[in-house]
């Protein structure tokens, strides 16, 4: 989960790379970067792209919808980190899209503000930043995760560009993370793939804690762990790996050499073969849980 720590971490790694010079390092402290260019899909199905408003029980959330321009494919729903939906969520949304899914990335802050919640490029090293992020990621708990879940899952059965016929995937980043988890449980009969990435409270010592959840989780689960949050919490896989097996559910638990918020483009630590890689096995458990 994004904290001062992980600020620290960002900080620390930046600092490591020889090929940083002093002014690059100085510039991407305070900035969390530029969005790359993400690799081009091969044979790119040709998308919609619309900006969704979706009624929920505690207001409306504003949305970003991308799909195939002819015929249904599986649904995505898509939980960002602590920044929110911005341009680099929508180029990852539009990606998945092009490889065939209808997909719905989603403001999580929607009931105290628009996206963006904060500017393109503002850094968590931002004492301000901080200042608006922490109350947004304080506003949301176990109950609204599964409320949204619910209203969201909805809204895309109602869409023509969804096949019905074919389960539900949903990732999470950072704080997406126990989300992802919440909405499996919450919605066993329609979401069939979950992907966790540098998910940060998937296990906790409180009753709603998210690993807790498996036995009612009925989907194959992809949890790519950061580097620097598994040196924090080096116990958590082996509970997830433990809560799982036992739930007999098919997971794939991994820790990346690669710091906390890499896969995002628009990241301070963005890693682009890390990112890719996790991007391949995500879709690679998509087509067989999602076919």
């Amino acid at each position: 989960m994004c904290d001062e720590h992980t600020q620290e971490d960002a900080n620390e790694y930046l600092k490591s790379q020889a090929a940083l010079t002093r002014r690059q390092f100085g510039a991407l402290s305070v900035s969390a970067g530029l969005v790359f260019a993400l690799p081009k899909v091969a044979n790119a199905a040709e998308v919609t792209e619309s900006e969704v408003s979706i009624k929920t029980p505690d207001g409306t959330a504003d949305c970003y919808f991308v799909h195939p321009k002819t015929g249904t494919g599986a649904a995505v729903l898509v939980w960002p980190d602590a920044f929110g939906l911005r341009t680099a969520f929508r180029q990852m949304g539009k990606r998945l899209a092009e490889s065939g899914y209808s997909v719905l990335v989603v403001n999580p802050f929607y009931r105290n503000a628009k996206a963006p919640v904060i500017a393109e490029g503002a850094s968590f090293a931002d004492p301000a930043t901080r200042a608006v992020l922490g109350p947004l990621m304080g506003s949301l708990n176990a109950t609204t995760h599964v409320s949204d879940a619910k209203a969201f899952v909805a809204w895309l059965d109602a869409q023509p560009s969804v096949a019905k016929n074919r389960k539900i995937g949903t990732t999470g980043y950072c704080m997406g993370g126990p989300i992802v988890m919440r909405t499996a449980a919450a919605l066993p009969g329609r979401i069939g793939a979950v992907g966790s990435f540098h998910g940060g409270g998937l296990v906790t010592d409180k009753p709603d804690s998210p690993h807790l959840l498996a036995p009612q989780i009925k989907a194959q689960l992809l949890v790519a762990i950061a580097e620097n949050d598994d040196m924090r919490e080096p116990n958590a896989k082996d509970v997830l790996k433990k809560a799982f097996a036992d739930a007999k559910l098919t997971a794939e638990i991994e820790v990346y050499k690669a710091q906390h918020g890499w896969c995002p483009p628009d990241s301070q630590v963005y890693n682009k073969e890390l990112s890719e890689k996790a991007w391949s096995r995500m879709l690679a458990m998509f087509e067989k849980a999602l076919a």
